[in-house]
């Protein structure tokens, strides 16, 4: 049994529902309702594109051209992170480290799975690799994101209690320890949901998508834990890594609180 096929009319309604929404949030947040126009207009020509790329893939599997489209979600992913904070720096250095936390969360989790779990031949192929990457990837994505922002916003909001236990001795790891928890509780809240209402509340994506292509409840359950459990581990790895390299950018070698170092975007 396979799902019904959607066609344009279906998914130009869905569309004029996010037009709709965006009207309604405009006089609110004209930023907001353009980055949900954009959002829309980019995941719609992103998905159209990766439905190519994927059909070329599927009928040449070669590790390179799966490593070169992996490499490609990893940059945009690290891309996307930064540019949605409302502190900047606008440097090489913080696009560095967020794909370097997203690598650390994703790919190596990603591989775990492939080699060790899935098992299947070739372990690289792309029907397997690329949605488990992106999934890896998508989630990682949002609890760093979350983690920096939270980070960047308490060392602007605590400025003075920060620069006041640093002037009695402490060092920086020491004194930001409160900020760098508050961003991990941040950044782990999507997640911590997900795993608590997967199954009651919804039926998370991977699961769903099995399901409407017709496969086994009970597998389509079994690859939905692995992936969620993944999922967890992959962005409470990124989280960790993101917090460090985030406090390490607003202080300096001398123990100093470093805000100039960033620049607070403007809300339109």
């Amino acid at each position: 049994m396979n799902a019904p096929e959607l066609s344009l009319l279906d998914l130009g309604l869905a569309a004029l529902i996010v037009v709709a929404t965006a009207g309604f949030v405009r006089p609110l947040s004209k930023r907001s309702a353009n980055g949900l126009l954009v959002g829309m207009a980019r995941m719609s020509l992103q998905l159209a594109l990766i439905g190519l790329v994927l059909k070329a893939l599927f009928e040449n599997v070669t590790p390179y051209w799966v490593l070169l489209v992996s490499l490609v979600m990893l940059l945009a992913a690290g891309r996307e992170v930064m540019a949605r904070q409302h502190y900047r720096r606008h440097t090489l250095a913080e696009w560095r480290n967020g794909l370097f936390a997203m690598a650390a969360g994703s790919f190596s989790l990603t591989l775990l799975a492939l080699l060790v779990m899935i098992d299947h031949d070739p372990w690289y192929h792309p029907r397997f690799a690329i949605p488990f990457l992106g999934m890896m990837l998508g989630n990682t994505m949002t609890a760093i994101a979350l983690t920096i922002s939270r980070i960047l916003e308490g060392a602007h909001q605590q400025r003075a209690i920060l620069e006041e236990r640093l002037a009695l001795g402490e060092r920086w790891q020491d004194a930001a320890s409160t900020i760098r928890r508050d961003g991990i509780r941040q950044g782990l809240i999507p997640v911590i949901n997900m795993m608590a209402a997967s199954g009651i509340v919804s039926l998370p994506g991977m699961m769903t998508g099995q399901l409407l292509a017709g496969a086994d409840p009970v597998n389509a359950v079994s690859y939905q834990i692995l992936i969620i459990l993944l999922i967890a581990g992959g962005t409470t790895t990124g989280i960790l890594v993101a917090s460090r390299l985030t406090l390490k950018q607003l202080f300096d070698e001398r123990h100093r609180l470093r805000l100039d170092r960033f620049r607070e975007e403007k809300e339109q």
